[in-house]
């Protein structure tokens, strides 16, 4: 019988036969030649051991047990070693820092504040050794040092304003108030320093800390897509801002909700930018918590404190607001006094305390019938407020661009009405009953109806052709007065001086040079006519007007800039993008009518004469000679007069106009080559001509308008007008850019 080999009974039989397995010899089955050649051959296999095999260690249930200070001494030595990246040759964010471990010592700057070239805003006290000692680690400030990505582009003018707006936002230059104004004309870089700002507050303070968590720009709609390119662009990607241009009103709700519950020293979106339109809409979600600052881009929409967008921004709970205008006065002081009250409140009264004390003092010195007591008072008053605003606001001019841009020629070209404007011109005075009530001094909604057609009018006959037709008050038996077959289907530049005045600098500009012009009007009828004028003409062009979405209006911005693009005229409308457009691709801007806002014109006549322009920019400034326009430009140069005494500090600021002159909207005077100029009495020319130096012997530069040549066609250098002089150019005026251009001829 055969046994079994298993260990369990080998097992077995060795306990229960012992003595009968000692006596006995062990058993083995009989095996076959070829079992016992394997047998042998694993037999040698076992004997062979590798020398690369270690021996097995016995195992215990029973830990080896260490005394303490060993087992303290083992755990020190893991934890001394700092953390390191496994990766071979990694160089990382890491530094000298361990994972996890607080840094001993004395907190630092987020950026070293003795880098060349560093823009330090706050600087510790220096502290005695012996106040070293005695000073907590843990609350020492420390240095707030611009991001170097950002310091390295700003200019030393936009240093300087940085550290101005971070001053007032922490409450450093008038304690207890956090707002400021940026006030600095177009094109000096306000959109820069604001972001540089925002970037500083949202990552370092004194306490070595964020200054603020969230920070939200308010802007007009078409601008709302420029400031996030524009963050995108400085920042490169640093940040994620949140843009709102569009969407329905549960989404926008919803994306102000998550914006407003972020918390934390790291919020995902920090900055917030929405227009001024859309935050009125939604101004109750934001009001539900805090934000640590507001930034209102062309903040001049706020100057009149009882409209809804004033009163929902002033309700949302933040101590800093900063306020950007490149034109913080328009029309009258009280309205500034809105925009202080806005970002400081209390500073300069009550409204009815500062009219009382301010406004009408300093208006009345500044009329031309003013008593010398008068006048004297007011400048008082005047220096007393610009002491008192000037703690909150800075006002750099685009003069400095001088350093950094071409040339800007600026001329105010006065274009004689042709006969047909001159007897619709007359033949509405006639009739218009408008007229006498506005000079009785009522002013009513027809005298404003006047006004409006009087201008269009001064553009080209076509745009009050539908009046003649119907015969409305002031148009009766006009209709006679055009030539026979006219069609407003066409356009006729030969009717309207301006007109012909525009078709002589498109076709001179189009033969002579590759330049590209920007045509800006504050009527879209105006713009229809550019559009017959250049399909006649077979110009190509873009236009840009209130009916064109935002996204759009990026876009044809973009392709109009580029240089391999064909469009040689940009159609813009004032109304609609006037402000913070960058027309960099045209050199040549012609603004057909005036506006009575002066912020107006200067916001669009600022488009081509900015950052990355290359070429020299003229400007061309139309007005029909002896007519209500240049009454618009006269009181235009009483406002920028109001605005450079106040914001400008400029203390030699003549009185030409007085307020009853002003009134005199319905005239025409056919025999002057330019009411404005008879009107500022310029010392420099005589019979008509400009003489060098005046005759007096006086500043020539001191008038109010500011323009620095007077010409008439022996003095014109530019070869775009002197084409179009012959044809209805009467008189100029010219300014340039750089002072050193004061002295051409």
């Amino acid at each position: 019988q055969r046994r079994s080999l298993a260990p369990s009974q080998l097992a077995k039989r060795k306990a229960g036969d012992e003595d009968e397995e000692e006596e006995e010899e062990d058993w083995q089955p009989p095996t076959s030649r070829k079992r016992q050649k394997a047998a042998a051959e694993t037999e040698s296999a076992e004997c062979y051991r590798s020398p690369f095999r270690k021996p097995l260690a016995q195992l215990t249930n029973r830990p080896h047990c260490l005394d303490s200070s060993q087992h303290e001494a083992f755990i020190r030595s893991i934890l001394s070693k700092p953390f390191k990246v496994p990766i071979p040759n990694y160089k990382g964010p890491l530094g000298l820092r361990s994972l996890g471990v607080k840094r001993a010592g004395l907190r630092g700057p987020l950026h070293d504040p003795f880098e060349e070239g560093a823009l330090v805003l706050y600087e510790p006290p220096v502290l005695s050794a012996h106040d070293q000692l005695k000073i907590d680690k843990d609350k020492a400030p420390v240095h707030v040092v611009v991001d170097p990505v950002l310091s390295r582009v700003l200019r030393p003018h936009q240093r300087e304003g940085v550290k101005f707006l971070w001053d007032c936002v922490t409450s450093r230059r008038i304690p207890g108030s956090h707002g400021c104004i940026m006030a600095d004309e177009m094109g000096l870089g306000k959109t820069l320093q604001c972001i540089t700002l925002m970037w500083t507050l949202l990552r370092q303070s004194p306490d070595c800390k964020p200054e603020i968590e969230k920070a939200v720009v308010v802007s007009p709609s078409s601008l709302v897509r420029n400031w996030y390119n524009e963050v995108e662009k400085w920042l490169g990607g640093r940040i994620q801002p949140l843009a709102i241009d569009g969407g329905s009103k549960e989404e926008i709700d919803r994306k102000l909700v998550g914006f407003m519950n972020q918390r934390g020293l790291r919020v995902p979106s920090p900055i917030l930018i929405i227009s001024y339109e859309t935050f009125r809409l939604h101004a109750e979600v934001l009001q539900k918590g805090s934000v640590g600052l507001v930034i209102c881009d062309e903040g001049h929409r706020l100057k009149n404190s009882e409209n809804q967008t004033y009163q929902a921004l002033n309700s949302l709970n933040t101590p800093r607001r900063v306020l950007i205008s490149g034109t913080p006065i328009q029309n009258d002081l009280l309205e500034y006094f809105s925009l202080v009250h806005f970002v400081n409140s209390g500073i300069l009264g009550t409204a009815q305390e500062f009219k009382r004390h301010f406004e009408m003092p300093i208006l009345k010195g500044r009329d031309a019938d003013a008593s010398e007591a008068e006048r004297h008072k007011g400048e008082e008053r005047l220096k007393e407020l610009i002491s008192i605003v000037n703690r909150c606001l800075i006002r750099r001019t685009s003069d400095i661009l001088s350093k950094y841009l071409p040339v800007k020629i600026e001329q105010v070209v006065c274009c004689r009405l042709t006969p047909l404007q001159s007897e619709l011109y007359k033949n509405f005075l006639k009739q218009a009953k408008p007229v006498e009530e506005l000079k009785e001094g009522k002013i009513s909604v027809s005298s404003l109806s006047s006004i409006t057609s009087l201008k269009k009018l001064c553009n080209h006959p076509a745009l009050i052709y539908d009046k003649c037709v119907e015969e409305e008050e002031g148009f009766m038996g006009a209709l006679g007065l055009f030539p026979s077959g006219y069609s407003t289907k066409s356009v006729e530049p030969q009717l309207s001086g301006k007109m012909l005045v525009l078709d002589y600098i498109l076709a001179v500009t189009k033969s002579t040079s590759n330049d590209k012009v920007v045509l800006v009007s504050n009527y879209t009828q105006t713009l229809d006519l550019f559009e017959k004028l250049c399909r006649n003409r077979r110009y190509l062009y873009v236009r840009l007007d209130g009916t064109m979405s935002i996204k759009k209006r990026a876009k044809i911005v973009e392709r109009f800039n580029s240089p391999s693009s064909p469009e040689f005229v940009f159609m813009l409308s004032s109304k609609a993008g006037g402000c913070g457009l960058n027309l960099i691709g045209a050199n040549r801007l012609v603004m057909f009518d005036p506006d009575w806002n002066p912020a107006n014109d200067e916001q669009a006549m600022a488009r081509v004469w900015r950052d990355g322009q290359k070429k020299m920019c003229y400007i061309y400034r139309l007005l029909s000679t002896g007519t209500i326009e240049e009454k618009i430009f006269q009181r235009q140069t009483h406002k920028k007069a109001l605005s450079s005494c106040v914001v400008d500090e400029e203390q030699d600021v003549e009185r030409h106009f007085s307020l009853g002159e002003l009134k005199e909207l319905f005239t025409l005077n056919e025999t002057t080559t330019s009411d404005t100029h008879d009107k500022i009495k310029c010392r420099r020319c005589v019979n008509g001509h400009q003489v060098r130096p005046p005759p007096d012997g006086s500043d020539c530069t001191s008038d109010l308008s500011q323009w620095q040549h007077c010409a008439d066609k022996r003095g014109l250098q530019d070869s775009v007008l002197r084409a179009a002089w012959d044809a209805a150019v009467t008189f100029t005026f010219h300014h340039h850019s750089h002072e050193e251009q004061r002295g051409i001829p």
